[in-house]
Formats: structure tokens, sequence, C-alpha cells
């Protein structure tokens, strides 16, 4: 099942009996920083669970997707998630 933002606007408010509106609050709010964060280049450490970093890809060779002919691809920026060990142990032995 993928969880999105209304599972967690829903999960924060069963879990901390506050109002929906304020549980979408703080899960809008704790994405935007998120999203700052990433936009200037910063990663994110998230103790127990991950890193989120940015990464700038070079320009490339690459194909065309609609042609299937060489194309140069522009350089871009991404992100990408490295798993905890915690995290890691715990998708192994299948804890919950």
């Amino acid at each position: 099942m993928t969880i999105t933002k209304a599972h967690l606007t829903n999960s924060v408010h069963r879990r901390l009996g506050v109002s929906k509106t304020r549980s979408a609050a703080l899960v809008g709010s704790l994405f935007e920083i998120i999203k700052k964060t990433l936009v200037n280049g910063e990663g994110i450490l998230i103790s127990g669970f991950g890193k989120f970093c940015v990464k700038d890809n070079r320009r490339r060779r690459g194909k065309h997707t609609l042609s299937g002919k060489d194309a140069m691809l522009e350089s871009e920026r991404i992100v990408t998630f490295k798993y905890s060990s915690v995290l890691k142990k715990r998708l192994i032995n299948g804890k919950k």
C-alpha cells in the first residue's frame, strides 16, 4: 500500500489527538521544510530512518525517449535516499 499525505494526516490526527485541520497543517509544514531544504541543495538526515541527498548529475549522452535517437541529456539535480542501518535491519527481519 502506498502512504499518501492524507494517510499521514489521519495518522497524526489519531496518534496526537489534534484536529484534522491542525494535523494537515503539521504534515504540510513538514513537507514544506523538506522541499525548501532540498531545493537549497542541503541533505536531510532522519535518525533511524535515512538520509535524503541532493545530487547533481552532469550532462551526458543518452537517447531521446520517443525517437530513440542519440541525444545529449542536460545536467539535472536529483534526490537520492540512503536508508539507515536501523531501517535496513528492520526491512531484512520484516519487523514492524
